[in-house]
């Protein structure tokens, strides 16, 4: 079992910048691949970011790539999430996700434990 806990959202305005951290705790030492999603009222959960265990490789949805940088620190278990030029629709909850397999990380059903999630709100 591995507990998953979001930070860092908040509201913040068109272009601006927004760092996320997941904090992992647990059964921290398994080899868990990690990523973000994010679900907007009235909308599915949608696959924002991911990273490998060892970090070597990324994932990014075509919305978020070049604005966004994921990364992780496993010995200190955290995840961050750097949002850069934020966008209106960028709103949204935002929920981190362990993954034990590295098959399956740009879909929700490839990743068995979740965070609460952190708001993020982008004015125009």
């Amino acid at each position: 079992q591995v507990q998953l806990v979001e930070s860092g959202g908040g509201l913040v305005q068109a272009g601006g910048s927004l760092r996320l951290s997941c904090a992992a705790s647990g059964r921290t030492s398994s080899n868990y691949a990690m990523g973000w999603f994010r679900q907007a009222p009235g909308k599915e959960r949608e696959f924002v970011a991911a990273i490998t265990y060892s970090g070597v490789r990324t994932y990014y949805a075509d919305s978020v790539k070049g604005r966004f940088t994921i990364s992780r620190d496993n010995a200190k278990s955290t995840v961050p999430l750097q949002m850069n030029s934020l966008k209106p629709d960028d709103t949204a909850v935002y929920y981190c996700a362990a993954a034990e397999s590295g098959f399956r990380l740009t879909e929700v059903g490839g990743y068995g434990y979740w965070g609460q999630g952190t708001q993020v709100t982008v004015s125009s």
